[in-house]
């Protein structure tokens, strides 16, 4: 079982409560070398400090100890002062007395990360899927947390092949996602993609047939037509229409599904304004590592491929 999930996954677990419910139980956590997790309270000192409330006893994080590259200066003070509120991971590396004489754990997110990356992070290869958590979205893409805080982008033209406008079009943040290992960038950081979990074009069109009447998203709108969205990876095209705008809802009938040119031609019954939040996500790969997907019907000549078998021998 991993023992290095994104920050949050432990807080309300039985066994953290356990360690962090007294300074015995920190004291065996320390000995154990076991990651645990608390809430960030609050930020302290000019150069600051991360007070962990550890429900009933306060613990602290010095600021070198915030995250890997704090002590040398290539990861800002922004990756803890981020912290307060939320859950934050820690290892117990011994305990200070403060001027009251009360003892306080001292805490370091540096370790537990530094253990992450050597443990688990460095073992993962292309195909390989993980658990992970949106912590915050950028036009480009989304940051997600892939163990014990340590962030990781998924573009956004990795999250789905039916395109979308900005990744709050697809994800939350705090929402628990799925995502395959692509590969690693020149700094040897963990590149990430998603679309390959969402089905093939014929898995997907299997769910419609010509003659439904189905909802959509409008996606994009084009002088020769609307872009609409069927599921996060298959989308179809219907005859332009004035008035109609991307991130709309729509009702639509499918008209004929093509697989030899991977085409969905649809009328457009209806366009309407419906805010809500994005579509749950349905992954099609169930296992913890994918080596070959094709998104293209065997019949069709464009091919759309990602072998991460190849990835691993270069």
């Amino acid at each position: 079982m991993n023992c290095y999930e994104p920050e949050g996954r432990k807080i309300a677990g039985t066994a953290n409560q356990r360690y962090c419910g007294s300074l015995e139980g920190l004291r065996e956590a320390m000995a154990e070398g076991v990651i645990l997790e608390g809430w960030g309270a609050r930020i302290s000192g000019a150069r600051p400090d991360l007070l962990v409330d550890l429900g009933g006893i306060q613990g602290v994080i010095p600021h070198d100890e915030g995250a890997l590259g704090m002590e040398d200066g290539s990861t800002r003070d922004i990756a803890l002062l981020t912290r307060v509120g939320k859950p934050v991971c820690f290892v117990v590396t011994g305990f200070e007395e403060l001027a009251d004489g009360t003892p306080r754990p001292v805490l370091s997110r540096r370790q537990a990360q530094q253990r992450c990356q050597e443990e688990y992070l460095d073992t993962l290869v292309p195909g390989d899927i993980i658990s992970a958590r949106v912590t915050h979205l950028e036009p480009f893409g989304c940051f997600v947390d892939i163990g014990c805080g340590i962030a990781s982008l998924l573009p956004i033209d990795a999250i789905s092949v039916s395109r979308i406008a900005h990744p709050s079009d697809r994800f939350r943040v705090g929402e628990e996602i799925r995502v395959v290992v692509r590969g690693r960038d020149e700094k040897n950081r963990i590149t990430l993609t998603h679309r390959e979990l969402l089905g093939t074009w014929e898995e997907n069109a299997a769910a419609f047939c010509a003659g439904d009447t189905v909802p959509g998203i409008v996606r994009s709108v084009e002088d020769y037509g609307i872009f609409i969205e069927l599921t996060p990876n298959l989308a179809g095209l219907a005859e332009p229409r004035p008035g109609v705008y991307p991130g709309q809802r729509a009702t639509v009938t499918i008209k004929s599904l093509n697989p030899a040119r991977m085409k969905v031609k649809l009328i457009l019954i209806d366009s309407f304004d419906q805010p809500g939040a994005p579509r749950e996500m349905s992954y099609f790969v169930q296992g913890d590592h994918i080596d070959r997907w094709e998104y293209s019907p065997a019949a069709c000549a464009r091919k759309i491929v990602t072998d991460f078998s190849a990835v691993r021998a270069q």
